[in-house]
Parts: C-alpha cells; structure tokens; sequence
C-alpha cells in the first residue's frame, strides 16, 4: 500500500498537481462545483496508477487541481464505493493520496435519505456524528501502521471548527442546514421498512453508503474533515415509496447551490 501511495503521489506530482491545500470528495449529482473552480488539470482516474475505475453512471471520475476563493483545490469529482466491489482500501486510497500529497483541510459531500422526518427532501445535514454499518473498517492489517496509529480516537470524527464555521455561513445566507447522525450501509440496494425503522432505533437522521470510510481514512492520518449530505428522500417505513433515482437527481441538483455556498464560503475562511 505505502509503495503504491507513492507512486501514484509521483505521479501526480509530475503532472505538476502540487501543494494542494484542500480536498474536496463530491457525491452524487453534486458535480457543479467544479464550475466554480478555475481548473488547471484534470486527469480520468483510469489514468492515474493505482486509481481504481469509477463505474457509477452518476460519477464521472475525474480528478481535478485548481483554484477556489483564492486556495488550491484538488477534487475527487465522483468516488468510490463497497457496492461497486472495491474494498476498502480501495475506496479510501485517494484519501491517503491527499495526505501525503499535502492536502490540509477535506470537505466530503454525499446524497442520503432523511431518516429523521423532520428533515425535508431537498434540504442539507452536516454530519456530527456517524455510524459504520458497512461491516468492516479500512484500518485493517499491519500496513496501515505506517501510515499512523490505527487505534484512532472517533469521538469528534468531523472537525468542530470547521462546522462551526458552516452553521454560521448557513445562517449569514439564509440556508437550512440540519445536523445530524449519518448512518453508512453497503447497498446498492435500498432499506427495508424494517430497517428504516432500525436505523432510527440507533439514532441516525440519515442513510447513505459512502462517506464514513473516507473519514475513518482522514481521521487516521489526521487530515481534518466535514460531510454534508443532501437530503434527496424520506425514508418513511409507514408511507414508503419506491425508489425514484430521477427525483433524487433533481433534488440533488436543486440543493447544489447551497453546497457551493457552504463549501466555497468555508474555503474561504481556511
């Protein structure tokens, strides 16, 4: 693992992506930041040693290096997942790349469904807490050793600064931003009703199947994080609905401009 992190830093690094300052992981139907980024180089990951495929038809799989509000930016513009086959450490290697790259601050963004019904579609949750139902851990085997001490401290898993800094944006621009418990399962299929209503038995306000590797990842190699999701259904077990991936779409789309505010707003401050 140590040698392919850096090879594929060396890579990039001779693709002249250097001194990046923050990382940005954007989820599902949140592609249009990058609109916002003055982009310097942008490079498929099937491209980049090491770099496993995208396969998801919502994710395009690029990684970008720019300028945003004056700090360089380095961007997974899609990720990866456990339902798409990958393990772990697959899914969390850029993460590491980051680090070592020089990356200081991370901003994860994601699309789940409201768990918590006082939470309406369409709206956003910061994460200030999770739970890993994706029945493993990429901190796993003696490697990661090298990498930092895999025993590491979970209980402010997202940087308190740096949302405190989001609640504030959030109300200097009038956005609704809940904060929650982000609960992580493997999918690709939805919940049950029975699990929805589990799932609120424990405590999560949100569902989704990313996001909580990437932050174990960053956690262990101290690199500061903050996840929003957007809220793109209500898992309601009594009135469940089917799937409408179209919807969720829309509504993805229709939230992004309060994600760019928040995420481009923060990097200002950093």
């Amino acid at each position: 693992m140590i040698t392919q992190i850096n090879e594929t830093v060396e890579f990039l690094e001779s693709k002249n992506i250097l001194n990046p300052v923050i990382g940005i992981v954007l989820g599902t139907g949140l592609g249009k930041l990058v609109e916002k980024i003055d982009i310097e180089i942008s490079i498929d990951y099937d491209e980049i040693p090491n770099f496993p495929e995208s396969t998801m038809e919502f994710h395009h799989g690029k990684l970008l290096f720019g300028t945003l509000e004056g700090k360089k930016v380095l961007v997974m513009q899609g990720r990866y997942h456990l339902y798409e086959g990958y393990s772990l450490n697959q899914v969390v290697f850029p993460i590491r790349v980051f680090k070592k790259l020089g990356v200081q601050k991370l901003l994860i963004s994601n699309a789940a469904g409201a768990i918590n019904l006082n939470y309406e579609k369409g709206s956003l949750m910061l994460l200030d807490d999770h739970i890993n139902l994706q029945g493993g851990s990429p901190l796993l085997g003696t490697e990661v050793k090298t990498l930092g001490n895999p025993f590491v401290d979970m209980s402010a898993p997202y940087n308190k600064e740096m949302n405190e800094k989001l609640k504030q944006i959030a109300v200097e621009n009038d956005i609704t931003l809940h904060e929650g418990v982000y609960a992580a399962v493997i999918g690709p299929h939805l919940e049950t009703r029975a699990e929805y209503r589990y799932l609120k038995v424990i405590g999560a306000d949100a569902v989704g199947m990313s996001t909580v590797p990437e932050v174990i990842a960053a956690n262990h190699v101290e690199l500061p994080c903050v996840a929003i999701s957007v809220l793109t259904d209500s898992c309601d077990p009594d009135n469940l609905q089917p799937i409408n991936i179209p919807e969720i779409l829309a509504l993805a789309e229709k939230a992004e401009p309060k994600m760019i505010t928040l995420f481009s707003q923060l990097i200002k401050t950093l």
